[in-house]
């Protein structure tokens, strides 16, 4: 009898372990799509952040190094804090772009990655001020990429490898690197839950209509909050279901693997977050299992039927392709001892990594870590060591758990020392409390100024940093009129306008209320307060 039961449980934990695998399971090509949009995605995000390279990272525009230093962890790891000049930052910035080349081709893959990684977390040190959960998602998911398979197919590696590469991948770093998208979706499903504007639909009109972050459809969708309502509670319904990404498997993901990918794409086109839904997009490739690439290689085939493609010459642009990384040195060590050590470092990484999640799961809702008093606790060795590598979790609340319900634009009162009152920050214009463009997304020249702004915002009214002194102490030193007045001092205005469900898209019927973010004087006096005229 208790062999019989044996015999049972074993089959049964055999039987949990191959599902399990299943679950996780991700294709190979998968992983090499997934590799060459992280970098693509690095590569994109060098182009947008050089527009204002001398603004925000050169160390001679708002943000110097000082300032960045004081708002990172002590001991944050920045590659970029060695660069003195703006010429050795461009030039930092010109190699990460030459390692995120070498990440999209697969050469030296692991390496590669891992370098990327590090200048991913380094650029975003160098200047935290404009950052968002893009960012955040983004480093994440290149942390959990260092541990994947990445060469396997498609890449020069898997050229120099020499052999059939692997269908597919099904190790536990599988788990956590689909797991970080399910957690982000589920967490922030969870803050969305405790507020009534999520669960009744209205958060979505509301946010488009804050004509501060929305543009090109936006002003279209918004005419429609009715449609806009049901959308949100697809979505609010679809986060909440987000893990059945993970347990349902091969064609039965495709509906939900699509409804994401719409709404990310509708995120796109409305909203301006930056590149969070390419982020998302990136991550959204690992859950396409093997049933995926059968069925497209079946379609890609009735396609070719249908228009008379010939499906040769594809396979000699691979050949060519092929024979071209062929050529590419392979730089291995070819030592026995070497290559036999390889997959125990990867298992020794993986076992460190799975002990510290487990560990600090388990100092976080236990006591255990005050047993010893004025000891530094393991979960607070690793929460330090994720910080210094800016792979630690946020809440996730986007948008949430209560959504911004207004809009807000800035106007910057700066007193000349002829006597005359401009708005620096709106291009010189006549200082006044009427909106400086009809879209508010506009004052901003690209979308990180947004962030940034909101880092000044939260600088002057909360005091948590010092980038309200270093903006203002920018335009006083820039700043000159058309007869070569320079500035006394000036007065950081914010303008408020609360969005309710009849005002949407009406920012006219819209209540607003003005309030001062900061005040500085040019020459170091104690500045006086330029008020806004009332109208």
């Amino acid at each position: 009898m208790s062999r019989e039961l044996s015999q049972q449980a074993r089959a049964i934990g055999e039987r949990v372990q191959t599902n399990f695998r299943d679950c996780i399971r991700i294709d190979t090509r998968s992983l090499a799509v997934f590799r060459i949009a992280l970098g693509l995605l690095v590569l994109a995000d060098l182009a947008l952040r050089s527009r204002s390279f001398a603004f925000f990272y050169s160390g001679e525009g708002v943000v110097p190094h000082e300032l960045a230093v004081d708002m990172v962890p002590e001991n944050a790891v920045s590659i970029y804090y060695y660069a003195s000049s703006p010429t050795q930052i461009a030039a930092l910035m010109v190699l990460q772009a030459l390692f995120a080349l070498q990440l999209i081709v697969g050469y030296k893959t692991r390496l590669a990655t891992i370098i990327s990684f590090l200048f991913v977390v380094s650029l975003d040190y160098h200047n935290p001020l404009v950052l968002s959960y893009a960012d955040t998602l983004f480093r994440l998911l290149f942390f959990w990429a260092i541990f994947l398979p990445l060469g396997e197919r498609w890449s020069v590696d898997a050229v120099h490898a020499d052999r059939e590469p692997r269908g597919s991948f099904a190790g536990i770093i599988a788990f956590f690197a689909m797991g970080q998208m399910v957690y982000m979706y589920f967490l922030n499903w969870y803050h969305k839950s405790q507020d009534s504007l999520w669960t009744s639909g209205e958060a979505t009109p509301l946010i488009m209509g804050l004509d501060d972050m929305t543009f090109l459809l936006a002003e279209y969708v918004r005419e429609y909050p009715a449609l806009l309502e049901y959308g949100g509670l697809l979505w609010y319904y679809m986060l909440m279901l987000s893990p059945l990404l993970i347990i349902l498997i091969g064609r039965q993901r495709y509906p939900l693997i699509l409804l994401f990918v719409g709404g990310h794409a509708m995120f796109a086109l409305t909203v301006r977050i930056g590149a969070f839904p390419y982020v998302a997009f990136a991550g959204l490739i690992l859950f396409l299992q093997p049933q995926f690439w059968r069925d497209a290689t079946t379609l890609t085939r009735w396609v070719s039927t249908r228009a008379e493609f010939d499906p040769p010459s594809l396979s000699r642009q691979t050949e060519r392709l092929e024979r071209l990384a062929a050529r590419v040195p392979r730089l291995r060590i070819d030592e026995a001892r070497v290559q036999a050590a390889k997959p125990h470092l990867y298992n020794v990484g993986v076992g460190v990594i799975v002990c510290s999640l487990l560990i600090f799961t388990l100092f976080t809702y236990l006591p255990a870590g005050n047993v010893v008093a004025d000891a530094v606790s393991p979960d607070e060795r690793i929460e330090d060591s994720a910080s210094a590598l800016n792979i630690d979790q946020p809440e996730w609340s986007v948008f949430a758990p209560t959504p911004r319900t207004s809009d807000h634009y800035f106007v910057f009162a700066a007193e000349t020392t002829g006597g005359d009152y401009v708005d620096v920050y709106n291009d010189g214009r006549e200082v006044t409390r009427e909106r400086p463009y009809d879209q508010l997304q506009k004052q901003y020249s690209t979308y990180r100024e947004r962030f940034y702004m909101n880092s000044v915002r939260r600088g002057g009214l909360h005091d948590r940093n010092d980038a309200p002194s270093h903006l203002a102490a920018h335009y006083c030193e820039t700043w000159e009129g058309n007869d070569g007045e320079e500035l006394e001092q000036l007065t950081m205005h914010r303008i408020v306008e609360s969005i309710t469900m009849d005002t949407i898209s009406d920012p006219d019927a819209r209540d607003s209320r003005s309030g001062n973010v900061y005040e500085y004087h040019c020459h170091g006096d104690e500045p006086e307060t330029i008020d806004l005229p009332y109208e």
